[in-house]
């Protein structure tokens, strides 16, 4: 189980990395590819230190402020076990990793990198991309992770 987690966290950085090219890893408009893999909590637990792992180590690599490695990683660890608590129910498990993010990340990016815009305004674009990621392509991610796992769970 260790391995996949360690697997769970490279991939999250590289996949924040490819984001962070594209110039949505971070900011106001985010859509990370590594969130895509925000539901893999409901098919193994190791992926919950796997996401908050990555996201540390993704947050620190891309250049983020002390504050946003700290709570950014923590708005992953919110949302990876509120996902796992919710592994019953895989097509609602969405919903943890995307409200811990809407929460944390515009208050980060208002009292941490002093950002103008409102507070809704920041909830919608940051949720946008959440939902995005996380709901759309996680969900996909899942439906495949769990055809090819499910041998090796």
């Amino acid at each position: 189980m260790v391995v996949f987690g360690g697997m769970i966290a490279s991939l999250y950085v590289t996949l924040t990395m490819v984001s962070a090219s594209m110039g949505l890893a971070s900011g106001v408009i985010q859509v990370r590819l590594s969130e895509s893999l925000c539901l893999l909590p409901c098919l193994i637990p190791a992926a919950v230190p796997g996401l908050t792992v990555g996201c540390l180590l993704a947050n620190w690599i891309t250049g983020c402020l002390p504050m946003d490695i700290f709570l950014g990683s923590l708005a992953t660890l919110i949302g990876a076990v509120g996902t796992r608590m919710m592994k019953n129910t895989p097509q609602w498990s969405w919903i943890p990793p995307v409200t811990s993010n809407v929460v944390i990340v515009p208050l980060l990016l208002i009292y941490a990198y002093h950002v103008q815009e409102a507070w809704w305004f920041l909830v919608l674009t940051v949720g946008a991309g959440e939902l995005i990621s996380c709901g759309l392509l996680g969900l996909m991610v899942y439906q495949t992770a769990k055809k090819r796992l499910i041998g090796y769970l």
